[in-house]
Formats: C-alpha cells, sequence, structure tokens
C-alpha cells in the first residue's frame, strides 16, 4: 500500500495502459481520479475500482483545453482536499490519422500535437501548486518509443514530450515534485490493434528482444516505481518499458 493517503489523477484512464495505470494504484491505496474525454469509460473504470474495494472519481476532461483541465483540477481537490501524483497519459492513439507531414490536415495536426504535447503541459501547470502545497509529488507522463523513431507527427510529439519532461523536472525540483517519463514499447491493446496493421505484427514481434507484445500491465511496475518514494532521487528521467525495442548509450 504505498499509495496510502495520497490523491492521483490519470488522464486518458477510461482504456488501455491508463485504465491498468489506474487500477493499479487504487489496488496500493490511492485515491484515483480517472479522467478521460470519454465520461462514459471513466465511469467504467471508476465503477470497476470501487466495486473491487478502491476509491475513484470519475472526470471529463479534454486535455488540450488549459481550462478543461483546470476544471480536473479543482474538482479533485474539493473531492478530495488536494493531489499527491499525476499521470498524463491522455493521448490520440488509437484511430488516429496515419499521414505524411508533407500532406496531412494542418487542423488535425494542431489538435494532435494539442492534445499529445501540450496536454501534459496544460493538466501540470493545473496540478503543480496542490502538490506543492501538501509538501511535494510526482509526475509522470507518458511517452513512447516512436520518440526515438522516425514515426511522423506521432514522433514528434513524443519527443517534445520527453524534452518537456526534462524542463519540468528542472523547475520543479526545488518543489519538491519530480517529473519523470515512460517510453511503452508495442504493446497489446485496442488502440495498437487499429494503428498496427495485422501483417505487421508477427515481424515487430520478432524486431524486439523479448519476443513478444507487450500488456498494459508490464508498464505498471515502472509507473509505480517513479511515483513511490522508492524513487525520491530520480527525475527528469525517461525510462523506456519496451522489450528491448530500442537501445541508447
Amino acid at each position: 500500500m504505498r499509495f496510502k493517503d495520497k490523491i492521483a489523477i490519470v488522464t486518458g484512464a477510461g482504456q488501455g495502459i491508463g485504465e491498468a495505470y489506474a487500477k493499479a494504484l487504487a489496488a496500493e491505496g490511492a485515491s484515483v481520479a480517472v479522467a478521460d474525454l470519454n465520461s462514459e469509460q471513466a465511469d467504467r473504470v471508476a465503477k470497476e475500482i470501487e466495486a473491487s474495494g478502491g476509491t475513484a472519481l470519475a472526470v471529463k476532461v479534454d486535455v488540450a483545453d488549459p481550462e478543461s483541465a483546470r476544471a480536473m483540477a479543482e474538482t479533485v481537490k474539493s473531492a478530495w482536499g488536494g493531489i499527491d501524483h499525476l499521470v498524463n497519459n491522455a493521448a490520440i492513439y488509437g484511430g488516429m490519422q496515419i499521414e505524411s507531414l508533407l500532406t496531412v490536415d494542418p487542423g488535425y495536426y494542431n489538435r494532435f500535437l494539442a492534445v499529445n504535447m501540450n496536454g501534459a503541459l496544460h493538466c501540470t501547470r493545473a496540478c503543480y501548486e496542490s502538490m506543492a502545497e501538501r509538501g511535494g509529488g510526482a509526475i509522470v507522463n507518458q511517452s513512447s518509443t516512436a520518440a526515438w523513431m522516425a514515426g511522423g507527427y506521432y514522433s514528434i510529439a513524443k519527443a517534445a514530450l520527453n524534452a518537456l519532461t526534462v524542463n519540468l523536472a528542472s523547475e520543479l525540483g526545488g518543489r519538491n515534485i519530480r517529473v519523470n517519463a515512460i517510453a511503452p514499447g508495442p504493446t497489446d491493446t485496442a488502440a495498437t490493434r487499429t494503428v498496427v496493421p495485422e501483417p505487421f505484427i508477427e515481424p515487430l514481434v520478432n524486431s524486439l528482444m523479448i519476443k513478444r507484445l507487450g500488456t498494459p500491465e508490464d508498464h505498471v511496475g515502472a509507473l509505480l516505481f517513479l511515483l513511490s518514494d522508492d524513487a525520491s532521487w530520480v527525475t527528469g528521467q525517461v525510462l523506456a518499458t519496451d522489450g528491448g525495442q530500442i537501445i541508447r548509450h
């Protein structure tokens, strides 16, 4: 119960890896705000957490909108008194358009970056003062191994998120707030199945050191470590949980 009496927000927690994060934090004692643009999915996850004996609250949020991010934070503070942990997981991924940088519609491109890159900043700005008031906290941003690949605007957003992680860690360290990121490799979720065509799966798996797709649960251990006091001197880092897909020297 590493997170007993702690209050956590997980964005994009209505499905996939975000859902696994929210349930794992609740299982270790945290009160968890299940934040998602899809309110039905957020409600489902929150109810499942409560049915398992945890404490959860469903909150609708559009992370691309600073006002919506602030409203999310205020809802959580009103319900539970503050914020200790933030997981910036929300992203446009499942069903995303696969388009060249040279031809993608500018409106779609701007919306994509507003969610996948700027969303983490909006949510951090909405939450950090409450964390500081409670003596500090921890933030984990959801990056991707795509940050180190040629993957179009998805790669651009995740590379920028890595840089955002380092810069926020620098700015917030003095307030006792740590900021790190997790970079998942190919993970078997409904979203991945809409993005990666079936014939590509086997060669993708064969390229990994560990010959299987990841699961949402494969990333949970990294999240819990980075948010916990076990990582009290770890900040500004990007941890790849990817089965050996990316090697960085």
